[in-house]
């Protein structure tokens, strides 16, 4: 049996041509040393067409959710490193190998960001991950040219469409959550990472296109829910006491933003109105989100907890770290 140095897990639901499409693309990889899992989430095995590609298919029977397909392809491998891939992404032939020739040349990484751009463009998806003071992270440089990030550098940590992450890593931070189900997940992950002591690169090497939101949508009602929630749950797990009073009237102001913008017919809030959602609708999902995690309050508390017992970085550095990776509640919202 070869030696594998990455396993790439990618999670599906609908099993089309994109992910024919996606795997395609990982055929062409210049990088030969590693495998294939996709996780079939459908219910119904949709995806056994990618073993004739060459991929491995684990059939969940029912939609777990995002974080906790990949965990199921961590389970399954004993790769080194576990690459992470959208169903509905293009990666370009030295992806890879820009990937693992990044991360093995320092061993505080942890993880590493693609250049993940918009399929068809020169622009950005996103190149590493920003964080807002009540927890909303959004994409680095989405929507900006490509030339305007041509280096790697230190990011606060990846979008999981396009990631690779150390498996000594995902052993000690504990792997993704799986409550997150979709969404904010690879932000939770990073976060606590980086509660550890892990650092994150962005490669700019490391290219690969994106059908942004093919599954979900840009801003369809399961979006507008799990992004609240789940926004609440990084909150409550991993940011130090200090920032959380502080938090409450970041949110404020970022509601304020969506709401302002909405009615000037642009940002996230006037997208979810043109999708054919009434406005009223996203104050019913925020209202729903915060009951859900008000339930989930003891079970946050836990995981907070152990976090910090575990935690090597101070609270001081952590708030500093963040600091330093922020985006604005006018940026949350118009993105």
């Amino acid at each position: 049996m070869r030696n594998i140095r990455v396993t790439v897990a990618i999670p599906t639901l609908a099993a089309d041509r994109e992910l024919d499409a996606c795997l395609e693309s990982l055929a062409r990889q210049t990088l030969r040393d590693f495998e294939v899992i996709v996780i079939d989430n459908s219910g119904a095995g949709l995806a056994r067409c990618a073993e004739s590609r060459g991929a491995r298919v684990l059939d969940e029977p029912c939609n777990i959710g995002f974080g906790a397909a990949i965990n199921a392809a961590y389970q399954a491998s004993v790769a080194p490193y576990l690459a992470t891939l959208n169903d509905d992404a293009v990666a370009h032939p030295g992806w890879l190998d820009a990937l693992v020739s990044a991360i093995e040349k320092r061993a505080d990484v942890g993880m590493c960001a693609s250049q993940v751009r918009l399929a068809g463009e020169e622009r950005l998806d996103s190149c590493g991950m920003l964080l807002y003071a009540d927890g909303s992270s959004k994409q680095r440089g989405h929507g900006r040219p490509v030339a305007d990030f041509p280096v790697q550098e230190e990011v606060l940590l990846p979008s999981a469409s396009a990631a690779l992450y150390r498996r000594a890593m995902l052993e000690e931070t504990g792997l993704f959550d799986g409550d997150f189900f979709l969404y904010c997940e690879d932000t939770d992950l990073g976060l606590r990472a980086r509660w550890l002591g892990w650092r994150c690169l962005y490669v700019p090497e490391a290219v690969v296109e994106h059908r942004y939101s093919h599954s979900a949508g840009r801003a369809s009602r399961l979006k507008a829910y799990y992004v609240e929630r789940n926004r609440l749950s990084v909150l409550a797990k991993n940011f130090p006491a200090s920032m959380l009073p502080w938090a409450a009237l970041a949110a404020v102001g970022r509601y304020a933003w969506h709401f302002g913008l909405m009615l000037a017919g642009r940002g996230r809030a006037a997208h979810f109105r043109r999708e054919g959602n009434a406005g009223i609708r996203l104050v019913w999902y925020v209202v729903k989100a915060h009951a859900a995690c008000m339930a989930r309050l003891p079970a946050l508390w836990r995981a907070r907890r152990a976090i910090r017992r575990r935690a090597r970085v101070s609270p001081a550095v952590y708030r500093w770290l963040l600091r330093q990776h922020s985006i604005t509640a006018r940026q949350v919202a118009e993105l």
